[in-house]
């Protein structure tokens, strides 16, 4: 009787032991019944995990909203502009009126720029290029294009179109060419052209408000001075916002010899200014 006890002892005992004696952790079985926890929200579905967002996409994406808050700052004044004229024509005679066409689209620009800047520059102010001297215009006629400006002294504009009468092509070419350039119009740009139209002969800028529109084929502006007269001696133009074409009605005014146009684009690097 006494060996029975003493081997049911030693029984127990090595039961006891056996959590020890085995190596820890789960079992294969164990393994299989483990599941990943989730998030889930009050009615009990699945929560997706937070998006990491790379730090490249994060800067594209505040460029992105710098520019087009530029754009927008510029439109507003476009048309607030607009409303203060109510229809009625503005001097645009002398060098520092704001209502000559070129210096209108740069006030709008001056008007908004300190608040903006290039990632890779940004302590230095933006600026706006000046038109190209005629002299360097040549072979064709003033007005067709800015002056060359490296975005490190401050130029936030690129070409993202041109135009320009090729004499070795036939008209019917150079006009389907000039119809593809104003296809890519888009709001913001910056339009400058030396056409010979209704309204005149000689250079003109304005600035696109949107996109173009192959639904209408047109495309919607804002400028100044395209329109208007002379009284006594003095020019004074009309301010348009809002303005409506079709591209044919633009081509028909630059796409003949000598003529061109140019879009001016605002880069993808902009900033706020302050920000690094």
């Amino acid at each position: 009787m006494r060996s029975i006890r003493s081997g049911a002892a030693v029984f127990l005992c090595l039961l006891l032991l056996l959590p020890v004696l085995l190596p820890s952790g789960a079992s294969a079985e164990e393994d299989d019944l483990i599941e990943e926890f989730v998030d889930l929200d009050d009615e009990g579905n699945e929560m997706p995990a937070e998006a990491v967002i790379p730090p490249e996409a994060e800067s594209d994406a505040a460029s992105a909203r710098a520019k087009e808050a530029f754009i927008e700052d510029i439109i507003t004044l476009g048309e607030k502009l607009y409303v203060q004229a109510n229809g009625k024509l503005q001097r645009a005679h002398y060098s520092g009126d704001i209502y000559v066409c070129k210096n209108f689209t740069v006030y709008l620009f001056r008007q908004n720029r300190d608040k903006y800047r290039l990632a890779d520059w940004p302590d230095v102010q933006l600026k706006i290029p000046n038109n190209l001297p005629a002299k360097k215009c040549k072979p064709y006629s003033y007005g067709y294009c800015w002056e060359d400006i490296p975005p490190e002294e401050g130029n936030p504009f690129y070409i993202a179109g041109q135009f320009l009468y090729d004499t070795g092509l036939s008209k019917e070419e150079n006009r389907e060419k000039a119809l593809d350039f104003m296809r890519g119009v888009q709001r913001g740009d910056y339009f400058q052209m030396t056409a010979k139209y209704s309204h005149g002969t000689g250079a003109h800028s304005a600035i696109m408000i949107s996109d173009y529109d192959p639904e209408t084929d047109s495309v919607h502006w804002m400028d100044s001075n395209m329109a208007g007269k002379k009284i006594d001696g003095i020019r004074y133009g009309k301010v348009q916002f809002d303005a409506v074409e079709t591209i044919g009605w633009w081509v028909d005014a630059f796409c003949q010899k000598t003529r061109g146009a140019t879009l001016y684009r605002l880069r993808d690097d902009l900033i706020f200014a302050g920000n690094p």
